[in-house]
């Protein structure tokens, strides 16, 4: 059914805004600000001094050949993190071993899956005592300082900025720092790092057969953009601030969905015990509308067409969960539906083109109207060897997800030719008397949903066809089925 959500790719606009940021179309250039130009300067000129002095090495480096800025903005200049740093402004964390680990929480070793997406994931902490950190002679990091996380997570570096946190802390091996400088805004470099022109340099570079990482070396020579510090600071603001709005708008989404799935459970559930639509005493009964559905099973039998179902258990008064009105009857599935599953078809006989086979897996994406990822498919000759020992699903019957997410229903629409994989797939189906529309949404009320997945807390593996025979199902008279599942419809398209 078509709903109303807000949908959108934050991730999306994230990634446009910081590359607008990086081309210098987030904020206006302002003539006044001192060139970038004289900030490199600047550097070059302390880091000369720092040399002089002894407290750090002079050292060159091959920059890695990427397309070069057919464009610059006013004042910016294209440079990297290794001319604007120094060893003892950017390095690598400390080679921490599980022997030097201690339960003292003395030293809190920051741990890699802390760093997020331009965020701190407080993942806990990891211990070395003082005496080990002197012995390995670690650095202590501080609050304020950029983090970055070597180990490329779903092709993203993950990088952050280490907020207040108490107590002495370090990083591991795989976590490279930056100190806060005077010479850059801290943000900015943060909002740069994750840049989608950045991520796709750092991808280039990164190696790893199970899990990529960049080194230092190459992670401090990618070419990043310098534009004035004042503009560093304008731009790291309005990312700021854009990204706050984001995440508002992030938050209410998801609170409107969780509105949304409150009042279709609220919807289903009137639906499901007679309350969402008056009764019309015209109505035939539910009683006859059994009889005539037993009559055509014992039909259906008798030409070979249905196999003859094992009888049903009585329904005793304890088990039905909840009153309904006085033309309904309950019901057990199996008395309503011949339910039944596929021929098996072995993974040998899986093709890329074909008749389309769906697991439980695509009947989900189906339902949710989603693009099947890596679509299975048999044979046509496949094809109709199964459907003529097991027939096939015809419109209006049912397809009922067994493993996985349980008890997704897809009601067929079409004659499409596809085939389903056994103990997957619970097949229901229709006789003719039944909307299947209506089942549909009783199998995804809060009572059955609570049911088929066992309500108490226990995972439940599968849906089996014996358990689908015995649910119970509070059935209406034909016509009240049709008025219930138009009602939904409408209030659907509302919420």
């Amino acid at each position: 059914m078509k709903t109303n959500t807000l949908d959108f790719d934050a991730q999306a606009l994230r990634e446009r805004i910081l590359d607008l940021a990086m081309r210098g179309k987030l904020v206006p250039q302002d003539p006044n600000d001192e060139p970038a130009s004289v900030l490199l300067e600047k550097i070059k000129a302390e880091k000369e001094e720092l040399v002089k002095e002894k407290k750090i090495k002079k050292r060159e480096a091959n920059l890695p050949k990427f397309d070069n800025l057919s464009y610059l903005p006013t004042g910016w200049v294209m440079t990297k993190l290794k001319e604007i740093t120094t060893p003892l402004s950017l390095n690598d964390g400390d080679w921490i071993l599980s022997k030097n680990m201690s339960d003292k929480p003395e030293v809190k070793l920051i741990q890699l899956g802390s760093i997020g997406y331009g965020k701190y994931v407080n993942k806990g902490f990891k211990y070395i005592t003082n005496d080990t950190f002197d012995e390995l002679n670690c650095t202590q990091i501080k609050p304020g300082y950029l983090l970055i996380n070597r180990l490329i997570n779903k092709n993203k570096l993950m990088t952050t900025i280490l907020p207040d946190i108490d107590g002495k802390l370090i990083t591991a091996v795989d976590i490279c720092w930056i100190a806060p400088s005077k010479e850059f805004n801290q943000e900015f470099m943060m909002y740069q790092l994750m840049s989608p022109k950045f991520q796709r340099r750092v991808n280039k570079l990164a190696s790893g057969s199970t899990r990529k990482r960049i080194s230092k070396g190459n992670l401090i020579n990618i070419p990043i953009y310098l534009p004035p510090l004042s503009e560093q600071s304008r731009i790291a603001a309005k990312i700021a601030q854009l990204f706050a709005l984001l995440r508002k708008v992030e938050s209410s989404t998801q609170q409107y969905a969780e509105l949304q799935t409150l009042l279709k459970s609220k919807v289903l559930d009137l639906a499901m015990r007679g309350k969402l639509v008056k009764q019309d005493p015209n109505d035939e009964p539910a009683s006859v509308l059994l009889e005539k559905i037993k009559a055509e099973k014992a039909e259906l039998v008798k030409e070979k067409k249905i196999k003859k179902s094992k009888p049903l258990s009585p329904i005793t008064d304890e088990e039905k969960p909840f009153d309904i009105p006085d033309s309904w009857e309950w019901v057990r599935l199996g008395a309503i539906f011949d339910i039944t599953s596929s021929k098996r078809v072995m993974k040998s006989e899986w093709r890329n083109e074909g008749v389309p086979f769906y697991r439980a897996r695509e009947i989900v994406s189906i339902k949710n109207h989603r693009a099947l990822k890596d679509p299975i498919f048999i044979s046509e000759e496949t094809y109709k060897e199964k459907a003529e020992v097991s027939g096939r699903p015809k419109i209006d019957d049912i397809l009922l997800t067994g493993v996985g997410t349980l008890g997704v229903p897809y009601v067929v629409s079409d004659n499409k030719e596809f085939y389903f994989k056994d103990g997957n797939i619970i097949w229901l189906r229709n006789i003719g008397k039944i909307n299947s529309y209506y089942i549909s949404n009783y199998v995804q009320s809060p009572y059955m949903t609570k049911i088929i997945n066992n309500g108490r807390g226990t995972t439940v593996a599968t849906l089996t066809i014996v358990r689908a025979r015995n649910l119970l199902v509070p059935l209406p008279p034909l016509m009240e089925q049709t008025r219930i599942v138009n009602k939904i419809n409408k209030l659907y398209k509302l919420i």
